[in-house]
């Protein structure tokens, strides 16, 4: 008798959901290096079996019947951002697959973000996350941004004195990997030190698709909306039942 509410309950708590990865996407549009999540829903199928039967208990299968919407798995779109050229000294961005290694509060992690910048002990610094790994895994001490790089990561004081070289991984399995919603990576896989091409003085732009995102956020909230608005009326109906079934 109740089953619509859980049909329209899960369908209203999977869209907030839905809508919850679409707002993460939009907020992080001008992030960089940032790479959109996908989110996937699933039915959950329940069978149910006759229990009348014969003296030997066999029972005939009635079919499959779905009674919920449930979240199945978020995605993340790897695809190549474009590039902007920024003219800024300490901004780098990677070109294939691979990522830079950052040292956080929390441990290690990996980002596409190269808009770098210098601490307070000139370290080679990713705002608000941590400093900047060489390819040994080491804090790159740089003291100036007055540098030249290659196209290896490897970074020059302008007398042509090497620095230390930008470390870039890439791991077996990015799907194994976890991003948090400021768009970095974690992983328990081994990372490999990746033979990919870094681009000095400039970022790599999200791949977020901004028109998507709002015809996805759209067709969400109507979604939500049309399962709210089902489940008046269904409380409703059921109430009056309730009631008329009580005068009987």
């Amino acid at each position: 008798m109740f089953k619509g509410f859980y049909n329209l309950t899960s369908g209203m708590l999977t869209q907030g959901k839905n809508l919850n990865v679409i707002a993460n996407n939009m907020t992080n549009i001008a992030t960089s290096g940032f790479k959109t999540d996908r989110f996937t829903a699933q039915t959950f199928d329940e069978v149910m079996w006759s229990r009348v039967g014969n003296k030997n208990k066999q029972y005939e299968d009635l079919g499959n019947q779905s009674y919920i919407t449930v979240p199945s798995q978020l995605y993340t779109d790897y695809t190549q951002g474009s590039f902007d050229e920024t003219g800024m000294p300490l901004d780098f961005a990677i070109e294939g697959d691979g990522f830079f290694a950052v040292e956080t509060a929390e441990g290690r992690a990996y980002t596409r973000n190269g808009s770098f910048t210098l601490d307070d002990e000139g370290y080679l610094f990713l705002p608000g996350q941590g400093r900047v790994l060489d390819d040994q895994g080491e804090p790159i001490l740089l003291i100036t941004d007055k540098i030249v790089a290659d196209d290896r990561g490897g970074l020059y004081m302008e007398n042509g004195g090497l620095l230390g070289r930008i470390g870039v991984y890439a791991f077996e399995d990015n799907e194994q990997l976890t991003k948090d919603d400021r768009g970095m990576f974690a992983s328990q896989q081994e990372p490999q030190a990746a033979a990919v091409r870094v681009y000095h003085k400039m970022t790599e732009r999200s791949n977020v698709d901004l028109v998507q995102q709002m015809t996805a956020m759209i067709a969400g909230q109507r979604a939500y909306q049309s399962a709210a608005q089902v489940t008046k009326i269904y409380d409703q109906v059921i109430s009056k039942a309730a009631n008329d079934a009580g005068r009987l």
